[in-house]
């Protein structure tokens, strides 16, 4: 089969730029949009293919032939070595697409890419599995320009939005507090640096999913322990996350983005628990 996404293309991208985190920085997006086109979309939107190709000299034809032939591409350039690469679980790989999709959404408002790609998800029976089901169905009947509306009622406004989501407003009441200092000093021994292109505080909760998805994958070095991965979410994710996401599924403005809330609620309790249960002392005379 061809590989219309230009999955194998969008690898040495990342190569050449030095990383996910790098790569994203020079076409200024986040590290989760590249993640997640990598690792879930497996194409990289068209609306990204030239950026790419002027960052790091890997040609558009080969990271979209479907959209660029061969035959219209400029010559190709020469990129750096393959930076070095971590196999990552499948089950992780699978956490780490809910928070860099969560990140996805909560960053920047949806593009149509996006919302298309949002309307092919599919559910099942489990809780999590129908919101998903909701969100494509909703996904469907949502423009590009709906989408960007709702985001900006929800999260930006006149003055500001419905929802502050950051960790220092949802536990003090105030921007700018000792949530967010904590978190620096976290990112600092863990190698996290700050997205230059990113204008808000580092607690804010797409920055924090995305940082999850991160530290799951090994975009900030090798992946890091679940021990880690717990000890990080313990001290900036579990606190808060659940009662704002909670907050966006009730939202007044909240339609594309209620049952957003409902996946980020059932998501951040499904990795509550498994923390949880992995930290408990083992019992004897249990039936494997």
């Amino acid at each position: 089969m061809s590989d219309l996404g230009g999955v194998a293309a969008l690898e040495r991208a990342i190569a050449a730029a030095g990383g996910q985190s790098a790569l994203a920085r020079l076409i200024g997006k986040s590290q989760g949009h590249v993640w997640h086109w990598l690792k879930v979309a497996k194409r990289v939107p068209a609306e990204a293919v030239l950026a790419i190709e002027e960052a790091t000299g890997v040609p558009r034809h080969e990271l979209r032939p479907d959209v660029y032939p061969a035959a219209d591409a400029p010559a190709k350039a020469d990129v750096r070595p393959d930076a070095p690469d971590f196999e990552i679980d499948p089950d992780e790989a699978s956490r780490a697409s809910w928070y860099a999709l969560l990140g996805e959404l909560l960053a920047d408002p949806p593009s149509s890419e996006l919302l298309a790609r949002l309307a092919a998800m599919e559910g099942d029976p489990s809780e999590l599995g129908s919101h998903v089901g909701a969100l494509a169905a909703v996904a469907r009947r949502t423009s590009a320009r709906e989408a960007s509306d709702e985001f900006s009622d929800l999260f930006i406004g006149l003055a500001r939005g419905e929802l502050q989501p950051y960790a220092s407003f949802y536990r003090t009441g105030f921007l700018h507090e000792k949530p967010l200092a904590n978190l620096r000093a976290s990112m600092a021994e863990l190698g996290i640096a700050r997205a230059a292109e990113r204008p808000e505080p580092e607690d804010h909760i797409a920055s924090l999913c995305e940082m999850m998805a991160g530290l799951i994958v090994g975009a900030f070095g090798a992946p890091a322990s679940l021990e880690a991965q717990a000890a990080f979410f313990e001290a900036h994710v579990a606190p808060w996350a659940e009662k704002f996401f909670a907050d966006l599924a009730s939202a007044k403005a909240a339609r594309l983005y209620m049952p957003v809330g409902q996946i980020g609620r059932a998501f951040i309790e499904i990795e509550r628990a498994a923390f949880a249960m992995r930290e408990a002392p083992q019992t004897t005379g249990h039936a494997g």
